[in-house]
């Protein structure tokens, strides 16, 4: 079953509802799946809509124009149509940590992520053998300080060769530029834990655990040019003891990202996130 997925923003006003479900319904639309917000305080309406296409009486090209013209305008919304197919593509970018890589290819393989994966690429070698035993190509591109503008060159040639459409960060322990970020924008999924910022440097873990922390966690958001600062996808939290050592604390950390970073794959995969300036709305 192939299925449509619309995502609206407006002025909240009364008749959306009914005039999208008219809509759908007057074209033969089976509806599947929808869920509605509205802000008040910005008095804005959300809404995400998904049905079957199979039975639908409108070719792809023809629905948004139409839906523009019989609802859109009228109530001055921004549209944006999806199809669960093809498959998103999707590249990861890692360092030397292989906890959300190897969570990701796992997920990956067991069918659980609706993606295709055309390629790793790292700035560092040591993940290959891992990747390539999965399937997928694995591409080093170093990169420094002296050539990270050539390397990001490089690693942006690569993703639109695969026709990428997002990138996961998954522990890539570099900054990418603004120029980078600006191809792909409310696209590149970073996972950090959520220490930052009251722990940060290369030792958060220990920094914590002499605080005698009691609760970890990891945010798992969309990159923009303020580091760690991008609208949040996903969060998690889990309880730290007061026996757990520093070696305790990065495994309970690490499983904690894993699975934020899954859940922020999966509701970006499935068009659940809206990004409205540096917040989301997340239809569960």
């Amino acid at each position: 079953m192939k299925k449509a997925i619309l995502l609206i923003q407006c002025p909240d006003q009364k008749g959306i509802v009914a005039e999208v479900s008219r809509f759908l319904y007057s074209y033969n639309g089976n509806i599947l799946e929808v869920d509605q917000h509205v802000d008040v305080e910005m008095g804005m309406f959300f809404m995400r809509a998904a049905w079957e296409l199979d039975s639908f009486s409108l070719g792809k090209d023809e629905i948004l124009p139409r839906f523009e013209q019989e609802v859109g305008q009228r109530f001055s919304m921004e549209i944006k149509l999806h199809f669960d197919f093809p498959k998103p593509r999707m590249a990861i970018f890692v360092s030397k940590l292989s906890h959300c890589l190897f969570d990701i290819l796992g997920r990956h393989h067991a069918g659980q992520l609706d993606v295709d994966i055309p390629m790793v690429i790292s700035n560092h070698p040591d993940l290959k053998t891992i990747v390539e035993a999965f399937g997928i190509p694995f591409f080093h591109i170093s990169v420094t300080a002296s050539n990270k503008e050539a390397a990001e060159t490089h690693q942006l040639r690569l993703l639109a060769e695969q026709r990428v459409d997002f990138i996961v960060l998954a522990r890539y322990m570099q900054i990418v530029s603004g120029d980078f970020i600006r191809h792909f924008p409310n696209r590149i999924i970073n996972i950090h834990h959520s220490f930052l910022p009251a722990f940060v440097g290369a030792r958060p873990y220990h920094a914590a655990f002499e605080r005698g922390v009691k609760i970890i966690g990891a945010t798992a958001h969309y990159v923009t040019e303020e580091l760690d600062a991008g609208p949040i996808i996903e969060q998690e939290v889990a309880r730290v003891r007061h026996h757990n050592n520093i070696a305790e604390l990065v495994q309970i950390g690490q499983d904690v990202e894993k699975v934020t970073l899954s859940k922020a794959i999966k509701y970006h995969v499935e068009r659940k996130v809206m990004a409205v300036g540096n917040k989301t709305i997340i239809f569960y």
